[in-house]
């Protein structure tokens, strides 16, 4: 039976209350991990002028901006989210001059520079902490990190029952000068990572200081990490019996989603907009609900968070269109633009995700069936670029990356990986260098071998391997991003319509605009809507019906 779909309105929500105009709205944001991405000069290790030089194919798959994971000045306790120095760049990465020169490279191309910011934490390194730690018990600097005596008759507990994300507790306890033991202090990721104590003022001055060296640099704006954790609940109280699963924030914790952050990213809003340009903050938010996530873009705070429930969505159309909803309704009465992001440097990438059975988390250690993954992540994304907000591509993701999943252990590095417990510490695999050329040591990596090894495989997946190819995953994506650039149905707006369509099916009306998405296992017949714009696997459109493939998304202009 054939199903008919009914035409979408050609209405927009734009002047809805509180709708906010700036570049980020529709923008679609690719995020670059610099150690993965190129290397410039041959040691195996992405770097800052591999990037530049890489600069233009991200102009030419269409992107609006680059977000940039950390390239600080740290120890690399965790890939660069433990931070020594907030206003140098790490030696691995490159020199401040070659940080200028990446954006205004960037800037010369039509690309914006998001930055990575992480103001939970610092790095054990960090002057402030080895200062603290020298000058003992007593130190002013103690003041802005979180120190406490132990509990038990001599200390010898922690002070209360938090755990770290990575697993095991989440305090260390110092050694004194004298050699002694002494107090416990708080990180509730690695050891090396100390959490800031944001209620002591000097914390709060130094990072308006650090966003405003950024900005004068030129940088367009920043992702802060661990937006939802700076603040802890008073009196730092015990947890007690937990979902280990749920400490990454899904559930209410006194480390997290504390209503006092929100103070902090008001008078960061303030520094911001005393910079021309449409500058830009980006929470990496992880909260209970979608309504808490939309407290973080009232607007006077910032302007996008992360949407990590779509990202966590299985591959389900009731599910999907769910989500979806509840990210719209969420955002809409604080006029900020919702986000959808598949991928990122902490989680299993969509197309290895969407190639095993749902259930599993985002972090998986099996492949899947890598042709059945590929292609929901080719539809999932057609989908989620067909949504009005901005979208999130991590990189690799437009070469239709899988997870490399079989990675020796003697290869990993992720600080995960080697505590009992917490995270399953199998990010690595979604960290592994990209291909730019079909051979060659590090398949164009850079001029030697890669830091973390590449599958016999990653040359058919090259950049050079797909570039101008019909039909492939780079070609798709060029062609999507194009499409969303020139059609003013897709991005812009607030608001989808659902149309009728049969069970598996998502019909997604946008104003002149249609997307037909089959989650089901099995072609389904449907009326064509429109003209065929785009479409995520091979379809055939015979007269006025259409049978969608199994897994495939299509765009029709009506």
């Amino acid at each position: 039976m054939t199903q008919h779909l009914a035409a979408p309105s050609t209405g927009t929500s734009d002047d809805a209350p509180g709708h906010r105009t700036g570049w980020w709205q529709d923008a679609v944001i690719y995020q670059v991990y610099p150690r993965s991405f190129a290397d410039g000069n041959g040691d195996g290790m992405g770097d800052l002028a591999g990037v530049t030089a890489r600069l233009p194919y991200l102009r030419d798959l269409g992107v609006d901006a680059v977000w940039l994971s950390p390239f600080y000045a740290s120890p690399q306790a965790d890939a660069g989210y433990d931070v020594a120095d907030y206003r140098a760049i790490d030696p691995m990465f490159g020199t401040l001059l070659d940080a200028d020169a990446l954006i205004r490279e960037a800037h010369g191309l039509g690309l914006r520079i998001i930055v990575d910011l992480v103001p939970n934490h610092s790095s054990d390194q960090h002057e402030w902490f080895k200062r603290a730690l020298a000058e003992g018990p007593g130190s002013a600097l103690r003041e802005r990190y979180h120190f406490r005596a132990g509990k038990g008759a001599d200390g010898e507990l922690p002070p209360n029952d938090w755990e770290s994300i990575f697993g095991g507790p989440a305090w260390t306890r110092t050694t004194d000068p004298d050699g002694t033991p002494g107090e416990w202090y708080l990180h509730l990721f690695a050891p090396e990572q100390p959490d800031f104590n944001w209620e002591h003022p000097a914390v709060a001055d130094e990072f308006r200081s650090i966003l405003r060296f950024w900005l004068d640099m030129g940088v367009d704006g920043f992702r802060v990490d661990v937006a939802h954790g700076l603040v802890k609940a008073e009196g730092l109280p015990d947890l007690g019996s937990h979902d280990q699963l749920k400490l990454l924030g899904n559930d209410v914790m006194p480390f997290f989603d504390q209503d006092g952050v929100h103070e902090i990213y008001r008078s960061w809003r303030t520094v911001l907009d005393e910079y021309s340009g449409d500058r830009v903050l980006v929470a990496e938010a992880w909260t209970p609900t979608v309504e808490r996530t939309a407290n973080y873009v009232r607007p006077d705070e910032m302007h996008q968070a992360f949407n990590f429930q779509y990202l966590s969505t299985a591959w389900n159309a009731a599910e999907l269109r769910a989500v979806i909803d509840s990210s719209l309704d969420a955002m809409r009465p604080v006029g900020a633009p919702t986000t959808w992001v598949l991928s990122n440097h902490d989680v299993t990438r969509h197309a290895t995700r969407f190639a095993n059975p749902p259930g599993l988390g985002t972090q998986i250690r099996t492949p899947g069936d890598r042709e059945l993954g590929l292609r929901r992540a080719r539809a999932a994304t057609l989908l989620m670029l067909a949504l009005p907000g901005s979208a999130y591509v991590y990189q690799g993701e437009e070469l239709g990356l899988p997870d490399v999943t079989d990675l020796p252990d003697e290869a990993r590095q992720d600080p995960s990986f080697f505590r009992a417990e917490g995270q399953d510490g199998f990010r690595d695999g979604c960290r592994v260098p990209i291909p730019w050329t079909r051979e060659g040591s590090s398949y164009g990596f850079g001029g030697g071998g890669s830091w973390l090894p590449q599958p016999d495989t990653w040359g058919a997946l090259s950049v050079e391997a797909q570039d101008g190819v019909q039909g492939s995953t780079l070609e798709l994506y060029r062609a999507a991003i194009a499409a969303r650039r020139e059609h003013p149905g897709l991005g812009a707006g607030t608001d989808v319509e659902w149309l009728d369509a049969p069970e598996g099916v998502l019909a997604l009306g946008r104003p002149g605009f249609v997307a037909t998405v089959n989650t089901t296992g099995a072609p389904v017949r449907i009326t064509a809507p429109g003209a065929l714009l785009l479409a995520s696997g091979p379809v055939a459109v015979d007269g006025t019906t259409v049978e969608l493939p199994a897994d495939t998304t299509v765009w029709w202009t009506v």
